[in-house]
Order: C-alpha cells, then structure tokens, then sequence
C-alpha cells in the first residue's frame, strides 16, 4: 500500500516488526499516535529511550532490571533457599502475581530450539550453574524449580537441566501438569499457575 507520507509508512514498518502486531494492527496505532498531542508522543518516545537506556540484566538472576543485584535479588523477604527457572521475563511476571511464591529467580532468556541456533551456549545456563556453586556466590539453593513453558522447546529444555542439576545435589522439581501443553506460561491465568507451582513434582 502506498501511502502519502514516508513518515507514516516508516512508523507502521517499525511497529509491525514487534512480536504479535501485524501491518493492520501497527496502522491503527500509528494513526492514533498521529491524533495525540505532540507532548504526549514526546512522553513514549522519551520512555522508550530511557528503558533502553537503563534497564539491563541482574548480574545473579539475569532478571531486567535497572538497579543490580534486582529488588527480588536483593529482598530479605525472599526464601533464598528456592529458585525458580523460567524462560522469559514475561514468565517470572505471571509467577509474582500469583502471589504465592516467595523464593527467588532465574531467568534464562529463551528455551533450547537446535532448528532455530539455539543452544545452551545461547541461554543463561552457565550462569544458573554458577549459582549454585556455593563457594563463588553464597547462595545455598536446596531446590530448583523448573518452570518452562509446556512446549516442546520447554521439555527439552527442562530434560537438559535436569540431567545438569541433579548430579548437583540439589532438589529438581518441575511444575504440575495445570498449565495446557502448547501454551505459554504468561498468558496463563494466576489461579493455573498458582495450582501448578504447588503442585510441582520432582524432575
């Protein structure tokens, strides 16, 4: 489609390479980001730049944050004798507000896919190990919760650490079948997640 303005069509082509918005979806936004106040697209695009600017990954939990270690990392309320592995940040989300868990994170920033080039060097795997090395970090972890998205990259995942972990010693539980195979663990609702994370079993 051609359209009368560079600047409009430049817009929609950035927008629509974000995850889940196609051509259509990216052009409502556009125009509805033409009919705002200038000060208010001032407001996001200055947003945008500072996230970008600030936010990194927590030196211990590999979590997005802008202060390291993270709040969760640093927080004396957290049960530091539990850590949860999750594939993405969107997943430790779905976790907190259930409210129900209170140990700590790790974040390993996607699943192993050979087919799409990814492998244990490509994920924050290494870092996981290093945690649980006593002596170079402190932490005495007792138990890792596995809680990858049910899929097939989340499987193979989860049978990789496994096979990791527990010549560690440590306890390797996984989450409860509560959350339907194929789906991803963010869109799943807190009450789903909640029963999964209690009824975990060992991996």
């Amino acid at each position: 489609m051609i359209y009368t303005s560079e600047a409009i069509e430049s817009v929609i082509e950035s927008l629509s390479a974000l995850p889940t918005i196609g051509r259509k979806t990216a052009q409502r936004l556009t125009l509805h980001l033409l009919r705002q106040p200038k000060e208010d697209v001032e407001k996001l695009a200055n947003a945008l730049l500072t996230m970008k600017e600030k936010v990194r990954y927590c030196s211990q939990c590999c979590n997005l944050t802008e202060s390291d270690p993270c709040n969760v990392c640093t927080s004396a309320k957290r049960n530091r004798s539990l850590i949860c592995v999750v594939e993405d940040p969107s997943d430790l989300f779905a976790i907190e507000r259930t409210n129900e868990y209170f140990g700590l994170y790790h974040v390993l920033h996607g699943a192993l896919n050979p087919l799409d080039g990814i492998g244990p060097n490509e994920l924050k795997i290494k870092e996981l190990l290093l945690r649980l090395d006593e002596g170079h970090t402190g932490e005495s972890a007792q138990e890792i919760i596995l809680a990858m998205n049910p899929n097939v990259e989340g499987e193979v995942t989860t049978q990789y650490l496994v096979k990791l972990l527990k010549p560690l010693g440590v306890k390797v539980s996984r989450l409860a079948r509560g959350i339907p195979m194929g789906s991803d663990l963010e869109f799943a609702d807190e009450a789903t997640v909640s029963r999964a994370l209690q009824g975990r079993v060992e991996a």
